[in-house]
């Protein structure tokens, strides 16, 4: 049967679909051609899309079947409707549908709507806690397609693209075999990878997709932690020298990225408003790199104020402060503080700015990704 939208229910998915694509200049043709698109069988993915909220609105752009935790079809959403999935008692609701979590899938190659946005695959929507965690169940390979045109520029050289898409790809599949959690592998934000279904997929990112096909990055046969940033300031960095032990293809080398745009970047702060960002020490006094890396990025520092002094690490800076990069030096003078940073994020792995360099100068994909992973290998998987 086939669930009727009622007065009080969600709106329309029609409606959410050209309210969203509006805000993206030619991206609407895009979408259409993308739902003729046929899919591709690889591994899937489980992406948190929403988790833990009281309510989170789904739908579906063909007829889609709902079923319940067992799997047994329970009936059919309308296509272009809106819906609301809710906690209730120790699962989920959907309609005059309950169970401990429910899958809604497309049929038709058909394309899903969570929360405000269109994603390939499936949805399973499942009971966390006191609310409710929306999973984007989705093929690797078009998986891809999204994240590349998230973390990457889709009018960059195509170069740079494939090594994008290399190194998301293992950096995908490293995460889903270490994930943590039992119910998802990754999320959508840079704590893993940036992911945003159709709204960042490009033909320039599908087209790098699909000519790495399975091509990841390992180390004895291992798929490696492919980290990336965005720029390094001139060198990427040890593993062990910021985050914990040594990996050997996580080794600084020399980077690319002196014409990025947040190649420098300076921030200016007055001693109190430092201090207000920081805690706990009143106005600050001075800033006391106490451990850095041989590159000069700082880890830890030895903040002293009017009312005393703490030791912060390089995470806790960065986000009390909003800095690109804890590689900086800092001068002070009349009460002001000013930052003088080079880089955008922790300078490990591959540097998107320096890929892209190097794209430009017509350097291949492979070489690409083999300077920023000493050691690793080229292989595709199966």
């Amino acid at each position: 049967m086939k669930a009727q939208q009622h007065r009080n229910s969600a709106p329309r998915v029609s409606r959410w679909l050209w309210l969203t694509l509006g805000r993206y200049s030619g991206l609407i043709g895009l979408v259409w051609i993308l739902l003729s698109l046929p899919g591709q069988a690889a591994t899937e993915l489980r992406i948190a899309i929403k988790k833990g909220v009281n309510g989170v609105q789904i739908g579906s752009s063909t007829p889609a079947l709902v079923k319940d935790a067992a799997g047994r079809k329970l009936g059919e959403l309308a296509p272009l409707d809106g819906f609301t999935v809710k906690p209730r008692g120790s699962g989920v609701n959907l309609e005059q549908w309950n169970s401990s979590y429910l899958v809604i899938e497309p049929t038709a190659d058909g394309v899903v709507w969570i929360g405000d946005r269109w994603y390939r695959g499936k949805v399973r929507i499942i009971r966390q806690g006191s609310g409710v965690t929306a999973l984007n169940l989705v093929d690797l390979e078009e998986y891809l397609y999204s994240v590349v045109g998230s973390e990457a520029y889709p009018t960059w050289p195509q170069e740079a693209l494939k090594s994008q898409a290399v190194v998301a790809r293992t950096y995908a599949l490293y995460q889903s075999s270490k994930a943590s959690n039992r119910f998802y592998d990754l999320d959508t934000t840079t704590k893993t990878q940036v992911y945003k279904g159709l709204e960042t997929e490009f033909v320039s990112t599908q087209d790098a997709v699909k000519a790495t096909t399975g091509q990841v990055l390992t180390y004895k046969g291992k798929i490696i932690l492919a980290a990336f940033h965005s720029s390094s300031g001139g060198h990427t960095e040890n593993v062990e020298d910021v985050w914990s032990s040594p990996l050997p293809y996580l080794r600084g080398v020399v980077d690319y990225d002196q014409l990025a745009p947040v190649f420098q970047w300076s921030k200016t702060f007055s001693a109190n408003d430092m201090g207000n960002l920081l805690g706990g020490v009143g106005a600050v006094r001075s800033l006391i790199p106490e451990r850095t890396t041989p590159n000069g990025r700082i880890i830890t520092l030895k903040v002293v104020g009017s009312r005393g002094s703490r030791r912060v690490t390089d995470d806790q800076l960065r986000k009390a402060l909003g800095l690109k990069s804890t590689l900086f030096t800092v001068s002070a003078s009349s009460g002001t503080f000013e930052i003088d940073g080079r880089g955008y994020g922790h300078g490990i792995g591959l540097s998107q700015w320096g890929t892209h360099y190097l794209a430009e100068q017509g350097i291949p994909y492979d070489q690409i990704v083999s300077h920023y992973y000493q050691n690793a290998q080229l292989t595709t998987i199966k």
